[in-house]
């Protein structure tokens, strides 16, 4: 995976992969045991966004590393070749190079590119020889329901066509009926079937019912092998949310604990303003630690996230908040 660190100086250095998530033994003790209480929840999200303020050259290296944590994404029906070649040139080059001379920038591209699987090859063209990975939603995203077979199938179809990571969709049957066998089981083929290629479940988070219902899907998928977990493929009617959030990342540090094996987070859906990216950054370094602060252990789905702290940015520059339109996706 592309896993670019940004040093105080403005580079990118490589920082070393993790070793993967091998996955284990369904443990549905561990599963069962596990809670989640909602109301303490809910009070220590309301307090996320006022704990940490950070300003002026701080708040513009944190903004630079968010843009690298960014999946720019682009998964509507009207995607076209040409859209995707643009979106692939953002993601080179995701800030006009004026400002990021000013700020002593050099280096700084997404995280990724996310799309569609027929889009894959044109996305992987265009980011011949940059690093960038291509990441393809699959298994009959976003809804999940296609026949099994076919979004096993799909996954391979992904990989051989080029795409470096696949976001997969969970069957969210199996998590409100508590058939964890069912949904390790699933999780455990999709893995792998994606090869080497790192596998991002998404638990669609929005329609499990209940915080515990996110807490032990999120343990399952990982004990499955997943590489990541996501909340949300940013179709549901709630995506992204700081109680998710919180959640997520505490089954991803009590995997950890036990398991001597990271798992990444991935956060989709709903995050589209500069000052959220930096609330999302302040969790993840409160609860896991600077070492997810990486491309490698953190992404962002998002596009029009990039427009707001681009903006943001030629402010800090500048002094003067400039059209969205200067600021263009592609």
């Amino acid at each position: 995976m592309h896993t670019p660190t940004i040093t105080a100086e403005g580079h990118q250095l490589p920082t070393a992969l993790e070793p993967r998530n091998p996955g284990m033994a369904l443990d549905l003790d561990w599963v069962r045991t596990a809670q989640a209480n909602t109301s303490a929840i809910e009070r220590r999200a309301k307090t996320l966004p006022g704990r940490r303020s950070v300003k002026k050259d701080y708040q513009a290296a944190w903004l630079c590393k968010a843009i690298s944590l960014i999946d720019l994404t682009t998964l509507s029906g009207d995607d076209s070749e040409g859209r995707v070649e643009r979106l692939c040139a953002k993601a080179k080059q995701p800030v006009r190079a004026d400002i990021l001379d000013a700020l002593g920038m050099t280096g700084l591209t997404t995280g990724a590119v996310c799309v569609y699987h027929d889009m894959i090859r044109t996305a992987v063209s265009s980011l011949n020889g940059t690093g960038i990975p291509v990441a393809a939603v699959s298994t009959g995203f976003p809804a999940g329901l296609s026949p099994y077979h076919l979004r096993i199938a799909e996954i391979g179809e992904s990989v051989k066509a080029g795409a470096e990571e696949i976001d997969i969709v969970i069957t969210r049957r199996h998590v409100l009926q508590g058939n964890w066998q069912a949904l390790y089981d699933e999780m455990k083929e999709m893995r792998e079937a994606c090869g080497d290629a790192h596998v991002k479940a998404i638990l669609a988070t929005g329609e499990l019912g209940t915080l515990r219902n996110v807490a032990r899907a999120s343990l399952v998928c990982m004990m499955a092998g997943a590489d990541f977990i996501k909340t949300s493929t940013g179709k549901e009617s709630v995506n992204a949310t700081l109680p998710v959030s919180l959640v997520m990342i505490r089954a991803i540090r009590d995997y950890y604990d036990r398991t001597g094996f990271r798992v990444g987070y991935k956060p989709a859906g709903g995050i589209s303003k500069a000052k959220d990216s930096l609330v999302y950054l302040s969790l993840i370094k409160d609860e896991l630690g600077d070492r997810w602060l990486q491309p490698d252990l953190f992404r962002f789905g998002a596009s029009s996230l990039l427009g707001d702290i681009e903006r943001q940015l030629e402010h800090h520059v500048t002094g003067q908040y400039s059209a969205s339109y200067r600021h263009a996706m592609a």
